[in-house]
């Protein structure tokens, strides 16, 4: 007997589960997941079985919106941003998920009944470490507003297998791990083979003539490698939004070399296997020194290829030429690591989709916007040409092909400026020519921004000054900012119930509404409120600090706060000079009234930095003699917290006071730290630079503490011969400091050890000027403590930079990008 017919059902008809949004549905969803997901019950699961269950339950209630939104954004040929980044420093996603659903109290409510604790099930997920620090923060952050804002977006990187190192700290010294963070799987992505793309390296380039007559470029006899899709969903807060963050992982071709096996080499036939999927391995760390490093191009170029496979993928399906390419796609570099794109747009226009060259570069240059994060030449990357063109040999032509017609545009329009041609020109001359990045990124985009008002002021007066000179209208700034929901509403709830409370969740989608906290910095009751709130979060983080360091901190103390990555431009040493000058304060004058302070360090040094590694070891050599001088007592102490990440940046912003913003003026392009510590009520100490100068002109002067030199007068010391043995001599406190520190004080049993600090201060030129502005740095230091003795006005103060933070949402920085370089549009999606 024949089956009636019948219509193909949707997998909706087979889903029996209650994906309701209230605790009594997110406990038959915990449940079903531990059965059926992971094959256990309450007596065989685990703690991380438990996390697993409710982020799946968690997952589950994404998946609609996650279709409903990708189908819309097709159906309605929406303008979508592609967002290229070779980092993602996304943290933990069970918590910013919860929020953004809404669901943060009923999972709280359905665990809790369950016998479980939110809080410590959330403590089980594992950090996605797939960044150094801000610049791959910021990246994350980009993607929870444009989801937020509902632009059509999707972030492309790469899933390494391991993300930026585990660091322990043993006889102070830092020591690095890998970070195996998938090795207890990943709920939150999903595997796409289907989205999977053949990537190009080495070869040769060729050309050929066509059956037209026309002379064709290939790239020919060359190794391939597959790109592997891996999708995570990315939440808007509390609207139907979810975009797709797609990270790529690297595959062979063949499993295995059958001919190894022919000849009984087992090891050689996984080899060529192995060799190729170690290109999505690990992520470099971050020095600030750009060092051409063939893994790190080979990386740059695989995502790349990959992304722009995937784009061109999705426009073809619904366009069937190329010329409403720029009106469909924008393309933002973050930073220069994914530059090479250029070129491989190029490539594909050109030699496969056979586009004049004219029209090509057209498109490219209206697709493309290029965001620079570095006022450091040194950090800028600079490939050399011999190994671009072993590695990407049709890259190499293209991009000497767009050179040479650029110089010839740039000849007609300044002739003779050969100086001009020099300084522009994408390749570099030399002893070793090499291809800069940065300038292609410039040349081959309509939009190049910087990431702070002084940051872009720099680019455009200096670093980039003749490509400004050619092209002001190109140049443009776009101040970052960070994502209330996970920096002030999730990482410190008591805070945003408080403010909540107060003035309505609308800060929650619209930062500028903090505003609304001003009059209340007066209000006597309020302010108790705020400081029994500040007072439980350093209690928090004084267990915390206690369980990892077994260091007691005081709760009452000013909990002096300087995390970031570890570099001499950012001058954690300026802040141990301080350290070590007030420690020596505290020991001669026993009977002074001191503010008492807790000095707390977090952050990590690139493993082949030593300069930065040493002051890592100082800082611990410190807080070893301070902590356990008995004349010190709780007036001072001294903490190093390891492996700084996302999830302990959680636990210490909201129990700051002061913010440490120190580096030298005209190095830091731009910081976010400085912004989510200010959010969370912390007043910041700081020079002049990045968006310190912008913090400043939204906070008002008198709710911050600038010291010290400013850009303009960084150039002008430097150029006047800067000498810092003077200030060595003529500051008998700062002399004894450095003293101390060079002749073994903080180093019994080998009294040389930090002599290479004191040397790259007095005899190595002191690059970052810490001399210069120590005395300055001390005295602002004083100015703090004196404040902080006022606890009413310290509060206030604290109550005030939260209230003025507005500008520094991602929502705000998002607005702009999308209305001033893409022209895309927000898509609201219905379910």
């Amino acid at each position: 007997m024949a089956a009636s017919p019948r219509t193909s059902p949707h997998p909706a008809d087979f889903v029996e589960e209650n994906l309701g949004m209230d605790a009594k549905a997110l406990k038959e969803s915990f449940l079903r997941h531990m059965e059926y997901s992971l094959g256990k019950d309450r007596y065989s699961a685990t703690v991380q079985d438990s996390y697993s269950s409710i982020a799946m339950a968690t997952r589950d209630r994404l998946i609609e919106r996650w279709i409903s939104t990708q189908q819309t954004y097709h159906k309605k040929q929406a303008k979508r941003i592609y967002y290229l980044s070779l980092e993602f420093l996304i943290g933990r996603t069970l918590g910013n998920s919860l929020v953004n659903l809404g669901l943060e109290g009923e999972a709280q409510k359905a665990l809790s009944e369950l016998g479980y604790s939110l809080e410590d099930l959330r403590e089980r997920e594992w950090d996605a470490g797939l960044g150094n620090g801000g610049l791959g923060r910021l990246a994350a952050c980009f993607m929870d507003s444009l989801a937020t804002l509902e632009i059509p977006a999707v972030g492309y990187g790469i899933r390494y297998d391991y993300g930026i190192f585990f660091q322990s700290i043993r006889d102070g010294y830092q020591v690095e791990t890998p970070d195996n963070w998938l090795r207890l799987g990943n709920v939150w992505e999903f595997p796409r083979p289907e989205f999977s793309n053949l990537v190009k390296f080495y070869g040769r380039a060729s050309t050929y003539v066509d059956e037209k007559g026309q002379t064709r470029h290939c790239w020919v006899d060359a190794e391939e490698i597959v790109a592997m899709a891996y999708d995570t969903p990315v939440p808007g807060y509390r609207n139907n939004t979810v975009n797709n963050l797609r990270l790529w992982s690297a595959k062979s071709t063949r499993e295995f070399d059958l001919n190894y096996f022919n000849d009984g080499d087992y090891i050689k036939a996984v080899s060529a296997k192995s060799v190729s999927e170690n290109i999505t391995k690990v992520l470099y760390p971050n020095d600030n020194f750009f060092e051409g490093k063939e893994l790190r191009l080979r990386q740059e170029y695989f995502f790349v290829s990959a992304t722009i496979q995937d784009i061109l993928r999705r426009y073809k399906n619904e366009h069937k030429d190329f010329r409403a390419f720029p009106d469909q796609v924008a393309i933002q570099l973050n930073d220069t690591h994914p530059a090479i794109s250029i070129a491989e747009l190029m490539r594909v226009l050109v030699d496969l989709e056979y586009l004049g060259w004219d029209e090509a570069w057209d498109i490219t240059c209206r697709t493309f916007g290029y965001t620079n994060h570095t006022v450091l030449p040194e950090a800028l990357e600079r490939w050399p040409v011999d190994l671009v063109g072993r590695v990407l040999p049709r890259h190499l032509e293209i991009i000497f092909e767009i050179n040479r017609r650029f110089l010839a545009e740039l000849a007609l329009l300044f002739p003779g400026d050969t100086e001009m041609a020099r300084e522009l020109s994408i390749i570099e001359e030399g002893e070793v020519k090499k291809v800069r990045m940065a300038n292609l990124a410039i040349i081959g985009s309509h939009s190049v921004n910087g990431v702070a008002a002084l940051h872009t002021e720099i680019l455009k007066a200096s670093l980039f000054k003749d490509f400004h000179r050619l092209w002001p209208g190109k140049f443009n700034n776009k101040t970052n900012g960070i994502t209330q929901r996970r920096w002030l509403r999730l990482c410190n709830p008591l805070l945003s119930a408080l403010i909540s409370e107060k003035i309505g969740e609308g800060w929650t989608s619209d930062l500028f509404e903090l505003r609304k906290l001003e009059p209340f910095a007066k209000d006597r009751k309020f302010r108790d409120s705020w400081h029994r709130i500040k007072r439980a979060n350093k209690e928090f983080l004084a267990a915390y600090i206690l369980d990892r360091n077994g260091i007691t901190v005081n709760p009452d103390s000013l909990f002096d706060v300087h995390v970031k990555r570890l570099h001499e431009y950012k001058r954690q040493l300026l802040n141990v000079l301080h350290v070590v000058t007030l420690y020596n304060r505290i020991k001669d004058n026993p009977g002074k009234d001191f503010v008492p302070r807790t000095v707390i360090f977090a952050g990590k040094a690139a493993p082949g930095y030593h300069m930065a590694k040493l002051i890592i070891k100082l800082i611990n050599s410190v807080s070893a003699v301070v902590n356990n001088d008995p004349r010190i007592g709780d007036r001072l102490k001294v903490v190093f917290l390891r492996n700084y990440a996302v999830s302990n940046a959680e636990k210490i912003m909201p129990a700051a006071d002061l913010s440490e913003q120190v580096s030298t003026a005209g190095t830091e392009a731009s910081g976010t730290g400085n912004m989510k510590l200010a959010l969370n009520g912390a007043v910041t100490i700081g020079t002049l630079d990045g968006a310190n100068i912008e913090i400043m002109e939204e906070v008002g002067k008198e709710n911050i503490f600038i010291f010290g030199l400013d850009a303009e007068a960084v150039t002008r010391l430097k150029a006047s011969s800067y000498d810092p043995m003077a200030y060595y001599n003529a500051n008998p406190e700062l002399k004894n400091v450095l003293d101390q520190i060079g002749s073994g004080y903080f180093s019994p049993g080998n009294e040389g050890l930090f002599r290479p600090i004191v040397d790259a201060l007095l005899h190595q030129g002191d690059s970052y000027m810490l001399l210069a502005d120590y005395e300055s740095y001390i005295a602002c230091q004083e100015r703090v403590s004196e404040a902080y003795r006022d606890r009413e006005a310290w509060i206030a103060m604290s109550i005030l930079n939260t209230a003025r933070m507005g500008k520094f949402s991602t929502d705000r920085t998002i607005k702009e990008y999308a209305d001033e370089i893409w022209d895309v549009k927000p898509v609201p999606i219905s379910l």
